[in-house]
Parts: C-alpha cells; structure tokens; sequence
C-alpha cells in the first residue's frame, strides 16, 4: 500500500504555486491512496456477494417451449 498522505507536506508545497494535479501535483498521492482504497473495498465486497454465484437464472420449474 502507498504512504499515508502527508498534509503538511502539501500546504507547504502549495505556497510557492506547485500545481494541484498532474503527475507531480500535490493531490496526486491522496488520490492514488482513495482509488485504490476504493477499488480494494468494491472488490471485496464484490467476493463477499459471490456466495450464490453457482445458482440457476430461472426459478421457474416449467420448461419453456
């Protein structure tokens, strides 16, 4: 995992003008670190609610003709 975002690094990096966005912005790592944050929560709960993955589409005991 990434290095937790360092507040005062950027307040001080944002005096002198340095850009917001971009490969070198200041919020570059606070968005890395809430993407895959995100990411990593979405694809557990996506495991957690394949339990019932194995199941049939139709509930319907008729066959269709």
């Amino acid at each position: 995992m990434t290095q937790p975002f360092d507040f005062e690094k950027a307040l001080k990096a944002l005096q002198p003008g340095q850009s917001l966005t971009g490969k070198n912005g200041i919020l570059t790592p606070l968005i890395k670190q809430l993407t895959e944050a995100t990411l990593t929560a979405e694809l557990d709960s996506h495991l957690a609610n394949d339990i019932d993955a194995n199941r049939k589409n139709h509930q319907n005991p008729h066959r269709q003709r």
